[in-house]
């Protein structure tokens, strides 16, 4: 009897999975990576339902076979064509040599349809030998062969095709096309086409292959005509609109972008509004959520801002407590809030950090600054106490340096403040990266701390990311001083992966050529001198001569600290002097100048002193470089003269740029009986001193009148022949603004007014200054920084300068 019963069961079983459907899953989306199963949400089942895998009744353990279920004799896998059976099977809980057991069979169902790469999966058996042969049949998701983009007219299609979610060759996913329609358009809207209307086809190749369309309806471009606030009284609208990044349109919209509408960037302005705000003491501010709509004519956007300001707080009282490493008086010199001052969030950000980072420089690297603040609402005064906790002093263990594949080690570590086993330094953590960067091998330098060897100590992880030091350039140009000019260089500022700066240059144009072969190590037998050499040939076509110079040099630097330095270089040239202008020929015979010497050499010393304590050497923002230099030639060679020129350089943020002050006083002498070489004079004039001016224009000069004749050989009046001398001493001042037009590019704008003058003596150098302004373009292309400026006198020359002047270079900006 009760055999017959086992037999009866393993019948009914056999029935239902034979005849039923029911262990089936199908429908439902999931996003899922090609190439990586991935869990989705719960698949539907098409015939009954079926408890979650995780659930007790799906559980292996609470799983108990029937009585007289029949045995899995083997277990396959059908209708897969893409995934192999090797990626189904371990996933399978069911085994073959065990009981047929529906509820495992469900759970395996679930397990398979959630690897994400099949729209339908099926159990069915089969009679075998022995027991039942259990199939899992399963119908995959079709493969996207081809994106394709239709409609994209202002954006690329490319650029469009990069944005979406689905890719060729990956499964399709309608969850990624809906996740790909909204990028697209949000793609659009932050180029400013707001109405942008963006779908999503598939079309059928096969039964397993489509092609996705995104089909596109540009629409026109809307950007925001008007930003207006409501409940402001603190600050007028202009003031708020120049703190945010979201701006309106103007005319140039079309180069800066300035009026498209993108939501990160307006969400975050609500921050840099409440920064405002709270940096003048309206504690209590807040800002609404903003409210974006279209013009009544769909052509423009309108964003309205609601604020309720509060009422201003002043600073209270100040004081510290806890560990004070310092008298009180001490540490309120180094606070930049003051009592009655009106409370500032960013001064007090400030303030925290400049006492950690007083507590850190004497190796307290845990130090906690807490500020304590006790609100008065009634005098709207705000009292605050900072508690002061030191913690441990911690000493640097290792110093791990990666992402160096080309730089040695020992050129990363050279460039930083702190050493193994030295006292942790967050000035000197920070002044480390800083070397990094103004070294020019680098795109990024992240240095962090991590835990060390001990609680009291600290590793240094330096990691870098390099760039190209190398470059080998060829090609031709137009200069407006040295007309055209044809060039070739190879350089390597970190040659052999040692910081060597190794440069084979040769320029030649209408007016210049140059030569030019030189190494440096600036950090000689890993000590801290600079040590190098050039060998050099110099010829230019100056107004009226022309000056060649062939020499060479050795030079050799050392630094006191980060930001104070020398240099010496010792120099032996020989000159020449020839093709003088008729004009200078024409005073010399009449005895008005002194022939210059045609062939002379110099033997000169050349040592400076500078002081840079600039941000970023290679594009300042902030700081000041100070430079005094000296040349004296007369050890050996024939000339005579010294040479003395300061210069200083203050950068400062200003606005939405960098304001800049520079300026530079020269005077040289001759001695032993010698005069001056005429091409040591100072000339003033053109795109490095005074824009506007003619180069080298601006110094004492000489005319004579001369005779003109006409065709037949009559005389014609008089003209002047104008030779021009230079100066023995020099006084120049440039004020700058620059600020970016294509940040992402490099492109700036420049506006400017300089001053100055060239003469023999102090009265005739500041009696007679000439002045001009005017405008121009900087970009760092990938041939070096490249200048176009336009500048017009203020006071012109009459005879000599007419209008303003155009001009432009490539090379180092100061």
């Amino acid at each position: 009897m009760l055999r017959t019963l086992r037999t009866l069961i393993s019948a009914v079983l056999a029935v239902q999975l034979l005849v039923c459907p029911t262990l089936s899953f199908a429908q439902g989306e999931q996003n899922v990576p090609s190439a990586t199963p991935a869990p989705s949400a719960g698949p539907v089942p098409a015939t009954q339902p079926t408890q979650p895998a995780s659930s007790p009744a799906a559980a292996p353990e609470a799983a108990a076979p029937h009585a007289g279920a029949e045995k899995i004799t083997a277990i396959k896998v059908s209708g897969n064509r893409r995934i192999e059976t090797a990626v189904i099977m371990p996933a399978l809980r069911v085994k073959a040599g065990e009981a047929l057991d529906p509820e495992k069979v469900d759970a395996d169902l679930k397990t398979i349809y959630q690897l994400g790469y099949f729209k339908d999966v099926k159990a069915q058996t089969e009679p075998a030998d022995g027991g039942v042969i259990l199939e899992y049949v399963v119908q995959e998701k079709p493969i996207v062969r081809e994106v394709k983009v239709e409609g994209a007219k202002e954006l690329a299609p490319e650029k469009v095709r990069d944005a979406v979610e689905i890719k060729p060759n990956a499964i399709f996913s309608q969850k990624d096309l809906q996740k790909s329609i909204k990028k697209v358009k949000k793609l659009y809207a932050d180029e400013g086409y707001y109405l942008a209307e963006v779908t999503g086809d598939i079309s059928m190749r096969s039964e397993t292959e489509l092609n996705v369309i995104f089909r596109v309806k540009e629409g026109d471009k809307v950007l925001i005509k008007s930003i207006r606030f409501e409940g402001n009284h603190a600050f007028k609208a202009k003031k708020l609109k120049k703190a945010m990044e979201t701006s309106e349109k103007w005319m140039f919209s079309w180069l800066t972008g300035a009026g498209t509408y993108k939501e990160e960037t307006l969400k975050n302005d609500m921050a840099l509004l409440t920064e405002l705000y709270m940096n003048d003491g309206y504690i209590n501010v807040k800002i609404g959520e903003p409210k974006v709509e279209l013009t009544p004519d769909r052509k423009a956007l309108m964003v309205t801002i609601g604020i309720t300001e509060g009422e201003q707080y002043r600073i209270g009282k100040l004081d510290f407590k806890g560990d004070l490493l310092e008298h009180r008086d001490v540490l309120f010199g180094k606070l930049k809030e003051k009592s009655g001052d009106i409370f500032s969030r960013s001064n007090l950000r400030a303030d925290i950090f400049t006492l950690t980072d007083f507590y850190a420089d004497k190796g307290y690297a845990f130090a906690n600054v807490a500020p304590i603040t006790n609100l008065n609402r009634e005098q709207r005064i705000i009292d605050i106490s900072f508690d002061l906790e030191k913690g441990e002093k911690v000493n640097i263990d290792r110093i791990n340096i990666s992402g160096n594949t080309k730089t040695r080690d020992k050129v990363v570590r050279r460039e930083l403040r702190l050493a193994e086993g030295e006292l942790y330094s967050s000035t000197a953590l920070k002044r480390s990266k800083q070397n990094l960067m103004n070294t020019g091998f680098f795109e990024e330098a992240n240095l962090v701390t991590a835990k060390g060897s001990a609680s009291n100590k600290l590793d240094l992880n330096v990691d870098v990311k390099e760039k190209p030091t190398g470059t080998f350039s060829i090609g031709a140009g137009y200069s407006s001083l040295d007309g055209i000019i044809g060039q070739g260089s190879v350089q390597q500022a970190n040659f052999l992966g040692l910081g060597l700066k190794m440069t084979a240059a040769a320029s030649f144009g209408s007016k210049s050529q140059t030569y030019n072969l030189g190494l440096t190590d600036p950090y000689f037998n890993d000590t801290k001198w600079t040590l190098g050499g050039d060998l050099y040939r110099n010829e230019r076509q100056y107004l009226d001569y022309t000056r060649r110079a062939t020499g060479g040099d050795i030079k050799a630097g050392y630094p006191f600290s980060d930001t104070l330095s020398t240099f010496w270089l010792y120099k032996y040239e020989q000159k020449e002097i020839f093709d003088e202008s008729p004009e200078l020929l024409n005073n010399i015979a009449n005895g008005a100048i002194v022939a210059p010497e045609k062939t002379s050499t110099t033997s000169a010393i050349v040592g400076s002193l500078t002081s840079n304590t600039t941000d970023y050497r290679l594009d300042p923002s902030t700081g000041m470089m100070n430079t005094l230099s000296m040349e004296v030639a007369g050890f050996g060679g024939t000339n005579r003269y010294i040479k003395t020129i300061t210069e200083h350089t203050l950068f400062h943020p200003l606005l939405f740029g960098v304001g800049s002050l520079r300026g530079t006083l020269g005077y040289v002498q001759g001695f032993g009986g010698k005069e001056i070489p005429i091409d040591e004079m100072f000339y003033l004039g053109g795109i490095n001193s005074l824009r506007g001016y003619r180069s080298r224009t601006v110094s004492p000069n000489k005319t004579t009148p001369v005779p003109q004749l006409d065709a037949t050989g009559g005389f014609a009046g008089m003209t002047e022949s104008r030779v021009y001398l230079g100066g023995e001493m020099e006084a120049v001042a440039n004020a700058e603004f620059t600020f970016p037009l294509l940040k992402e590019a490099g492109l700036k704008a420049v506006v400017f007014f300089d001053a100055g003058n060239a003469a023999n003596s102090l009265n005739d150098t500041f009696g007679n200054i000439l002045t001009s302004y005017g405008g121009g373009i900087r970009w760092f292309s990938p041939i070096g920084p490249l200048r176009l400026e336009y500048g017009i006198p203020i006071n012109p020359r009459q005879g000599i300068d007419s209008g303003g002047r155009l001009e432009f270079s490539i090379g180092s900006i100061f």
